[in-house]
């Protein structure tokens, strides 16, 4: 086949999570902005199989390591569960190990497939009231889990004042009159006064963190086609944070209109019918404990979060796309000014939106 000869790498490792190759097929998935990522399947069965970037995963085996342990949880936990938590299990090397290291290093994992319904956009209320329903029922079922058990699988992640030191050193280098880039210069220079926000407000106790998903976007939502469970998929970036950083994450990628793909300036809308249908369905689920105080903080997380990943991009583009998959130069940079647009157009709501979180 093409791909056996075009990564032979992805060839050691079906081999050695697919016992009946080679009567194995494989399909490349180009989703992520992260990991290579396949759907191999043998017979029936069809597995998830994916190699753990070491640029952005600086210790793989830590990531392979917290989805064991995680998982583990969410077995015990979800047994007393009335409605079916969906999540990906473990799938161990015909040789019974949890993960394959190729001959140039890189390390491979191997999870089950889920059958599930991708969400689209524009949302319906109901579907908001149960991706909110649903993110909340996942900080219940980690939030006794020990923090010490998990590895840091970003060191870093989510620490805006670090991503601006990466930003400042790396704007340093490049001088453009594009009018983007203008545009991207002056978004950050506006707003990075905001950086320590959060980090004064866990300093003063306010806010204190637990196991959170880290990347509660759209597309990491499940819904069975068929029954009540949902569930959320990619937990490679399961650790300790704050919820608010989940949940601003969720609003910036659910309540675009234009989608998390979207590269153009038109269209870039800000959904508060959708931004009220998900808080509701978290502050109603009967899994979310979050107290008035902290729902004061919900606001600057979405506004924060978004100006956050405009940041990264736009970082990305500066470096040469090191972090984030491109298919053309230049992406990168249309992606910030997008997150950018959707930061301002949140500043426009701020308002109604605390208005919601105060429900």
């Amino acid at each position: 086949m093409k791909w056996e000869k075009e990564n032979p790498q992805l060839l050691q490792a079906v081999e050695q999570f697919c016992p009946r190759y080679p009567r194995c097929s494989v399909e490349v998935i180009r989703k992520g902005n992260i990991n290579t990522t396949c759907l191999v399947q043998s017979g029936s069965q069809k597995i998830i199989l994916q190699r753990i970037s070491d640029n952005v995963f600086p210790e793989p085996l830590h990531v392979i390591e917290n989805f064991f342990s995680l998982t583990a949880h969410l077995e015990k936990k979800c047994k007393t569960m009335r409605d079916q938590w969906l999540f990906a299990r473990p799938v161990l090397t015909t040789g019974g190990e949890q993960y394959f290291r190729d001959d140039h290093g890189g390390f491979w994992r191997a999870q089950t497939y889920l059958e599930y319904q991708p969400l689209m956009l524009p949302l319906s209320v109901s579907q908001a009231k149960r991706i909110g329903s649903t993110l909340a029922v996942f900080h219940g079922l980690v939030a006794d889990l020990t923090l010490s058990e998990l590895h840091d699988p970003l060191p870093g992640f989510h620490n805006l004042s670090r991503y601006l030191s990466q930003f400042n050193t790396a704007s340093a280098e490049e001088q453009s009159m594009d009018g983007d880039y203008l545009f991207c210069l002056h978004t950050v220079e506006r707003y990075r006064s905001r950086a320590v926000f959060f980090d004064r407000a866990k300093e003063k106790g306010i806010l204190s963190v637990q196991p959170v998903h880290g990347d509660p976007k759209i597309d990491n939502f499940i819904f069975h086609t068929d029954s009540a469970g949902s569930g959320l998929i990619d937990l490679d970036t399961v650790s300790a944070g704050l919820v608010h950083f989940d949940l601003g994450d969720c609003l910036r990628s659910c309540c675009n209109r234009a989608g998390e793909g979207h590269s153009e300036r038109a269209g870039v809308l800000f959904d508060m019918e959708i931004c009220r249908g998900i808080l509701a369905g978290y502050f109603e689920s009967g899994h979310s404990y979050i107290t008035r105080v902290e729902r004061s903080y919900i606001y600057d997380a979405i506004f924060l979060l978004t100006f956050e990943l405009g940041v990264r991009f736009f970082t990305d583009h500066l470096t040469g796309d090191t972090y984030f998959k491109v298919d053309r130069r230049g992406e990168n940079l249309r992606r910030a000014v997008v997150q950018f647009m959707l930061a301002e157009e949140i500043k426009n709501h701020e308002k109604e939106i605390r208005e919601a979180a105060e429900v």
